[in-house]
């Protein structure tokens, strides 16, 4: 597709960020209130998106990572951005009546810098949406792409590779270098012309890939196409994304960096289990590790092995992170408050590690921001919350109310709780 669209780079998406997320003071969405016992974990940073993306209930956030995950030097370029996935629901009764068509446009990216204020604006922060796609040859054998549709309940950067997880599959991988551009000139109104001399079109929001010599995005300027993917070798165990066995392939529900140790970073992968009487079983975690010159995972013979797997201590989990042994686990049920664990190794078992820590309704995947790079940083652990603020049944408790945020915790602060 290179050879159809130009490429852009993350710090031109940054720089080019069309709508703006508020920060901190400013970020007055409050997802955790006082937590339903009362001792909730109040978040060290906060951003929240702007009103479109905070209330649509047609994208769902989802998956959480940053450059502290891609570079050991926590820097790309000169910026530090975020990036969070979302999955479209597609939902059927939010389609426009005179469209008659109710496309999912599958997953799709923000990219955001929280360090670099809005000029003018100093509690603003810009970000942008790229689109994720899969390549493949249409009907006329010409290189098209099409939307993924897959739930993205974890990503991860590695050097140029972004990883999202597959649920039922294993990992789909994309190139941070290979983010195509389909409104170079910024004019909307007008299709650009390619460099194989066809058009694109950015306002078009039901077409997505080539057709009839015009590439189109489903209105997205930015579409990132995949380039690789990883498989479950074992046969796939489970038989949907909310019950869990104890045999065959996991589930890729979440995923995240560990860079604990700089020689042998590693990508944890876990599985989301809402666990009942005919499926009792909690959820697996597992180490796989990464092969540091080229960004990719560490192969033998075509195949990636664990270093390390244990049964989860807990189910209901969302996102997990370790970090220098340490292992944290978010937890969530419905729009009750968000429960934030800690677990360790012990006896060869993932044991509990202290008490459990209240936190916002509906978190998700977990990020560290290490802070490696320069002695006494402070450490962060990152996520996201899922639920959009309205009026729906349990949205309105003061205790544990809705509402969609990026935020942040210190590592200080979580590892002093009992």
């Amino acid at each position: 597709m290179k050879t159809a669209l130009p490429t852009e780079g993350v710090q031109d998406l940054l720089d080019q960020g069309n709508r703006i997320a508020k920060t901190d003071a400013s970020c007055t969405t409050d997802p955790f209130g006082t937590g339903d016992n009362g001792a909730v974990l109040a978040p060290a940073r906060k951003l929240c998106w702007d009103a479109g993306d905070a209330g649509t209930e047609e994208w769902i956030p989802q998956g959480i990572t940053g450059v502290s995950d891609a570079q050991a030097d926590e820097l790309w370029g000169s910026r530090k951005p975020l990036v969070t996935a979302w999955y479209d629901k597609a939902n059927p009764a939010l389609c426009t009546a005179d469209s008659g068509t109710c496309p999912d446009k599958g997953v799709r990216l923000s990219f955001l810098d929280p360090e670099t204020p809005v000029t003018g604006t100093p509690d603003g922060r810009r970000y942008r949406h790229a689109l994720l796609v899969e390549p493949y040859f249409n009907s006329y054998g010409n290189a098209s792409y099409r939307a993924i549709d897959i739930h993205a309940g974890g990503i991860a950067w590695y050097k140029y590779y972004l990883y999202v997880a597959d649920t039922l599959n294993g990992l789909r991988v994309f190139d941070m270098r290979s983010i195509l551009d389909l409104n170079p000139d910024q004019n909307a109104s007008v299709d650009d012309t390619t460099l194989n001399g066809l058009k694109s079109n950015v306002t078009d929001e039901s077409k997505i890939g080539r057709q009839s010599n015009i590439y189109y995005s489903h209105t997205y300027r930015y579409v990132l196409p995949q380039v690789a993917s990883y498989k479950f070798v074992a046969a796939q165990g489970n038989s949907s994304a909310a019950t869990c066995v104890a045999t065959g392939a996991p589930k890729a529900s979440y995923i995240s960096i560990d860079r604990s140790a700089p020689t042998a970073p590693t990508l944890i992968m876990g599985e989301y289990c809402n666990s009942d009487t005919d499926h009792p079983e909690k959820g697996r975690v597992g180490a796989l590790p990464i092969d540091d010159t080229t960004g990719l995972l560490q192969e033998t013979g075509g195949t990636v092995t664990t270093t390390s797997a244990y049964y989860l201590p807990r189910d209901l989990t969302q996102g997990a992170a370790r970090y220098n042994g340490m292992y944290y686990f978010n937890r969530s049920y419905l729009d009750n408050s968000g429960s934030l664990r800690r677990a360790t190794i012990t006896n060869g078992r993932l044991v509990d590690y202290g008490s459990n820590i209240t936190n916002a309704v509906g978190p998700e995947d977990l990020y560290i921001e290490h802070g490696q790079s320069m002695p006494g940083a402070t450490q962060y652990l990152w996520s996201l919350t899922e639920h959009r603020a309205d009026t729906t049944a349990g949205c309105t408790d003061t205790g544990s109310p809705c509402g969609r945020v990026l935020y942040a915790h210190r590592l200080s602060d979580i590892l002093a709780r009992p």
